[in-house]
């Protein structure tokens, strides 16, 4: 069964955004996979087909993990997001917030000291 997972024509997209977006379908196959077994176990009233269930979310939870994992190490402003949200104590959104401000700074310039942007006032006889 065939499916779709590029937005652009196939053809026009280098080796590296296609191998990207394979490795994306496959964590999101992965993450539901998990979804699924969590389901699966929280209503199996069999303690040994919960426990193989388990096992096998177990594994997904391996293959979500390395699937990240390679698209992180491939995609730097990502990772450093995700690092400063993941595995983390206080406000997941907080984190998450201030993660997205402030990523990718090291590239940019630094603002003048003066706060200003370096643009000057934009009101008369302001200094």
């Amino acid at each position: 069964m065939g499916f779709d997972q590029y937005h652009e024509p196939p053809e026009e997209l280098s080796a590296e955004t296609r191998t990207f977006a394979r490795m994306a379908t496959s964590l999101i196959e992965e993450v539901e996979a998990i979804g699924w077994y969590e389901q699966r176990i929280s209503v199996e009233p069999d303690a040994q087909a919960r426990a193989i269930m388990a096992d096998a979310q177990k594994e997904e939870f391996k293959h979500f993990s390395m699937d990240l994992e390679f698209l992180l190490r491939r995609t730097p402003l990502w990772r450093e997001i995700a690092q400063k949200t993941l595995f983390t104590e206080g406000d997941i959104v907080a984190l998450g917030g201030e993660a997205e401000e402030t990523a990718g700074d090291a590239d940019e310039p630094e603002a003048p000291e003066t706060g200003t942007l370096g643009i000057g006032s934009l009101r008369e006889g302001s200094d």
